[in-house]
């Protein structure tokens, strides 16, 4: 697994070619989210975090190798604290993580724009967390109505979203 933001994919294609997939293996993200990093296009296979007002399981998954990897984080949709900041971000970039994906909050928007990975998160909101060490990493977390597990391959560009079981075909 390595991290590959140069590949050319269109998530309205992926939509196309799986569009009568009813297995629950192909899934669309809702268009709730903005776009904060650096890159508008990023995939990789998701690692997920589950957390409320906490980012100790987000500080402890950007701070390992991400390997070219997705945080998708469930922050249960959380407006009140941002999750991640410039320096997870950073982190992030720097343990080479193809993009953070965030079910609540982010902040510190000038720092985290220019970082060479994709962000997604629903708001920003400069009230950093408390570290409580609550959360879980790697189960299967419900964003928006959506599964997602880890393991899924996640698809991001300027259109949206896309979640599927497998890898799929970028050219």
């Amino acid at each position: 697994m390595t991290m590959n933001t140069s590949a050319s994919f269109s998530t309205c294609d992926f939509c196309d070619a799986h569009k009568a997939d009813d297995s629950g293996d192909f899934r669309v993200l809702a268009p709730v989210f903005k776009d904060f990093g650096g890159r508008t296009s990023f995939h990789g296979q998701v690692l997920t975090v589950k957390c409320y007002q906490d980012n100790s399981h987000v500080k402890k998954a950007v701070e390992s190798d991400g390997l070219g990897r997705v945080l998708v984080v469930d922050g249960a949709g959380c407006l009140q604290r941002a999750l991640l900041g410039g320096n997870l971000a950073a982190a992030a970039a720097r343990h080479g993580w193809a993009g953070v994906v965030v079910y609540g909050c982010v902040r510190d928007l000038s720092e985290i724009s220019v970082l060479p990975m994709g962000i997604r998160a629903l708001a920003l909101n400069p009230m950093p967390t408390v570290r409580a060490d609550q959360g879980q990493t790697g189960v299967t977390v419900l964003v928006q109505g959506t599964l997602v597990h880890t393991g899924d391959w996640l698809y991001a560009d300027s259109d949206g979203m896309v979640l599927s079981r497998h890898a799929l075909h970028i050219s």
